[in-house]
């Protein structure tokens, strides 16, 4: 139906026809791109496999979107984004119409979405799976700046998210799939008392135990102590006022003449 209008106000234009025509023409132009992107049943998935690091405190890990991007509308040469929000920040999301467009990971804490991950249906083909375990990793590139297009930077907090994939052409968005449930990131834990009747117990052995150190604290100070004094008081030592006795020698050992009878 919208294509019948534009031709129709085509028409009206090639005849000279009303001024107004001229100014409706850009605007269904405008609605009938919004209106030709395709909806893919599809709704990303957490990974199902037992792997480590299938949620951290940064990343988390999808499933593959195998074999559904096989329409005919889209072509191997279209790009197929990986679309992450906060959750909250969904119903505001607009497809961008240029590929220069795309929201950044720098872009995220103010608009709350961006672009990342690009691929082609090619990497996504269709059939049984094989034994190589095919996963997406959100988050995972340490080394690409927030600001380059299509970084993989880490995400910045516990969430929710919701992901989706988006196909763009070179004339703008194709096709897109159904928005994820909402994810949660890992959190740092907190080590917090036991609660319930347990703290009442753990806080008496504490006391307990506290008292105890203090008591074998003291003893050991008196030991030292009287060890320190004991040892001191039965020592003698010099004082200023003590006589010392120093052995009187000659220097060159020499022995006074015998006396002589008188002559």
């Amino acid at each position: 139906r919208t294509d019948g209008w534009t031709l129709v106000l085509a028409m009206g234009l090639g005849r000279g026809q009303s001024p107004l025509l001229m100014a409706l023409l850009p605007l269904l132009t405008c609605l009938q791109t919004g209106m030709s992107l395709e909806s893919i049943g599809y709704v990303p998935q957490l990974s199902r496999a037992t792997l480590g690091g299938r949620l951290t405190q940064s990343t988390f890990t999808l499933e593959q979107p195998r074999g559904q991007f096989s329409h005919p509308s889209i072509s191997d040469s279209d790009a197929i984004w990986l679309v992450v929000a906060h959750s909250n920040a969904t119903q505001k999301f607009t497809a961008p119409q240029k590929v220069e467009d795309t929201p950044v990971p720098a872009d995220f804490p103010q608009g709350g979405y961006y672009l990342t991950l690009r691929a082609s249906r090619a990497l996504y083909p269709g059939g049984q799976p094989s034994n190589q375990l095919r996963v997406l990793r959100v988050g995972n590139d340490t080394r690409c700046s927030p600001r380059t297009r299509g970084c993989n930077h880490p995400l910045p907090g516990p969430g929710p998210y919701r992901v989706k994939f988006l196909v763009m052409s070179d004339r703008g968005p194709m096709a897109e799939t159904e928005w994820s449930s909402e994810t949660h990131l890992q959190q740092a834990e907190v080590l917090q008392a036991a609660p319930g009747p347990q703290t009442a117990g753990t806080v008496v052995i504490i006391a307990i135990l506290s008292v105890l150190l203090a008591i074998l604290l003291a003893a050991l100070l008196t030991l030292l102590i009287f060890t320190w004094y004991d040892t001191c008081g039965s020592t003698p030592i010099s004082g200023p006022g003590e006589l010392m006795f120093v052995r009187k020698y000659d220097t060159h050992h020499m022995s006074r003449p015998s006396a002589v009878g008188g002559s």
